[in-house]
């Protein structure tokens, strides 16, 4: 009986919670402090993107020091990068630009000696007939038909002349040598250009040595004529010189392994090369560059003059004297073999191969010369990869490289030992 009325007595208390309000109400309290707005993910996303872990320190304790850092530098990096690719594209386009000209120019100067030979032969042969005739109707004809012969030959044989002097002073051939030779450099600096832009990362050097050596180019072979022609018939032989002055020292090229590749067997090898460069090969073509030389010059005079010589024999046809037909008819037969042999003949294309030839084993002394001057190993191009191209260029393999080498200090060394006993 008293459980049950403690229980009623419960729930009445129960029932009693759930329906009574409060009486009181208590105002509501102001806003003093405001929660501050959570920023966008955005800016956040960016920010995390733009930091990178640099290293990670572990001081004494065992802890770790993550070292972060923001990533504005790389951004100033990469727009310098890019300058720098926008600045040798520029220079990628005038070289393009060049190579077309110059292979254009060349093949207009080719057709210049092509056609200036053919109409010089048919004018001298034209002329030499012309006096053979007056020479042969001397007797015959009359005195006005003698006349016209012996102008029209003398008038020919003096054109023939004139032309002869000007294809000389310009010599065609050589000039479209000299635009082939400037063809297939520019073409060679295109390809570097290009393969530098392909690595990547380049440098304000790579834009300067490709601008200096575009400069040393046209310098080297100018396209125009008038007050830029080189001289065709210098005094002296002298090998032909296109690069710029800081040539050899090229940028270092890692390949990751100690020294950059270089060791005191390869300079040794290296400068072994050069001597035997010296001794054998550009002595060679220097030999053969001035006899080339003096064979051109010796034609340039002796066209010209054997037509003037006809010119002036044509106006003594007639006179009675068998030397006066003989002399234009010989010296028109053999001024027209003389162009032959010198334009058709290319003599002076040879004379510019040969110090094209000369100017390229110079331009591997010097290559070699300053790359072993820098004393700083990782300043120099990598050992491997200079002695690899070393190789290429002169037609040989590495091992046949050093194989030369080692063949070249040997008989040094005997040659030596044989003066001292």
């Amino acid at each position: 009986m008293v459980s049950l009325q403690i229980f009623s007595a419960a729930s009445l208390c129960s029932s009693s919670l759930k329906t009574v309000n409060a009486a009181i109400h208590l105002p509501k309290l102001p806003r003093v402090f405001s929660i501050p707005q959570l920023p966008k993910t955005k800016p956040l996303l960016d920010d995390f993107i733009n930091v990178s872990i640099d290293h990670i320190n572990t001081n004494q304790f065992g802890n770790n020091n993550v070292v972060i850092t923001t990533k504005s530098h790389d951004r100033h990096k990469n727009k310098n990068t890019d300058d720098i690719i926008i600045k040798l594209y520029a220079v990628l386009e005038a070289v393009s630009d060049r190579v077309e000209m110059h292979h254009n120019i060349a093949q207009q100067r080719n057709n210049w000696n092509t056609l200036l030979l053919n109409s010089i032969n048919m004018i001298t042969l034209t002329a030499t007939t012309l006096a053979g005739v007056a020479s042969a109707a001397a007797t015959t004809c009359s005195d006005s038909s003698l006349l016209a012969l012996k102008l029209s030959s003398a008038l020919l044989f003096s054109a023939a002349t004139g032309l002869l002097l000007i294809m000389n002073k310009i010599n065609p051939s050589q000039l479209t040598e000299e635009q082939r030779n400037a063809t297939r450099l520019f073409k060679q600096l295109q390809t570097q250009i290009q393969t530098t832009i392909a690595i990547g990362n380049p440098s304000e050097e790579d834009v300067k040595d490709a601008i200096e050596r575009v400069l040393a180019l046209d310098k080297a072979y100018p396209l125009p004529l008038l007050g830029a022609m080189l001289q065709k018939y210098p005094a002296k032989f002298e090998p032909a010189v296109w690069w710029s002055s800081n040539k050899g020292k090229s940028q270092s090229k890692k390949i990751g392994k100690m020294n950059n590749g270089w060791s005191e067997e390869l300079e040794m090898e290296m400068r072994e090369v050069v001597e035997v460069i010296k001794k054998k090969d550009a002595e060679d073509y220097n030999r053969l560059g001035n006899i080339a030389l003096k064979i051109n010059k010796s034609l340039a005079v002796a066209g010209p003059l054997l037509t003037g010589i006809a010119a002036i024999g044509s106006t003594f046809i007639g006179n009675s004297s068998p030397v006066a037909a003989f002399v234009p008819l010989l010296a028109g037969s053999l001024a027209s073999a003389i162009n032959t042999f010198e334009h058709g003949g290319q003599v002076g294309m040879v004379f510019e191969m040969y110090r094209g030839s000369a100017g390229f084993f110079n331009l591997l002394e010097t290559s070699v010369e300053s790359t072993l001057s820098e004393k700083d190993l990782e300043k120099r191009e990598n050992g491997e990869l200079f002695e690899m191209k070393m190789a290429l260029q002169l037609g040989r393999s590495v091992s046949n490289l050093r194989e030369l080498a080692s063949k070249s200090a040997s008989s040094r060394i005997n040659e030596f030992a044989s003066k001292l006993f």
